[in-house]
């Protein structure tokens, strides 16, 4: 089994356990917005325009869809919809490219419901999952921190080792980053308030590191 199945399952029962209503990192979407944000794209093209380009019209017909989306279905119906995963027609119900395109999100939204709850801890994923998040880091961390104002090396214990996402331009420094790879991708994915990361560097380049905003 591929890693996407596994974490599909994690957000099904994990939305199941806390709620419709309940808070995500994602304000001010609830953990039904969530869900219908993970069905609709990756089952209706025409919302797809509005989630990658920063048009304003696209992005109101993506939130109008998502919207009637979250209203229209019960939260079991919603989780089961995520667990299930995309139709055959649709390019990630295709394994291997489900994990190429999705590992990240998946496990990033998953986060985003667990870590918005007072006492968090982190989701204990498997290492196949975290192995895949590695790979899928080594290739997204680039572009994620392709303008970052400084290098930027991640280092993971256990056997993963090192890769350097980004060159330090002109005069600057790099900073290290060494966590899990659960961690380091909510990390490059902009959720630096709830990743458990270390970082390594010069004050000033680990100022301008924290100035630098990721989201996806």
């Amino acid at each position: 089994m591929t890693s996407t199945p596994l974490l599909r399952d994690l957000i099904a029962s994990t939305a199941l356990d806390l709620g419709a209503e309940a808070a995500t990192l994602c304000d001010p979407w609830r953990v039904r917005d969530l869900l219908a944000h993970l069905v609709v794209r990756e089952s209706r093209p025409d919302v797809l325009p509005g989630i990658g380009l920063g048009l304003a019209p696209l992005q109101r017909h993506t939130e109008k869809v998502q919207d009637r989306t979250a209203e229209e279905h019960d939260l079991a119906g919603l989780a089961e919809a995520v667990r299930r995963g995309p139709a055959r027609w649709w390019p990630t119900s295709v394994p291997a490219v489900d994990d190429l395109v999705n590992v990240a999100e998946l496990a990033v939204h998953l986060e985003d419901m667990v870590r918005a709850r007072p006492g968090w801890e982190p989701t204990p994923l498997p290492a196949q999952v975290q192995r895949s998040l590695w790979t899928s880091l080594r290739r997204s961390g680039r572009m994620l921190y392709g303008r970052a104002p400084v290098g930027v090396v991640v280092a993971v214990a256990d056997g993963f080792g090192r890769a350097s996402l980004r060159r330090p331009p002109g005069d600057a420094g790099s900073v290290v980053l060494r966590g899990t790879p659960l961690e380091l991708t909510l990390h490059a994915f902009g959720r630096t308030d709830v990743a458990r990361v270390e970082t390594e560097g010069a004050e000033p380049d680990l100022a301008a590191l924290d100035r630098h905003r990721r989201s996806v």
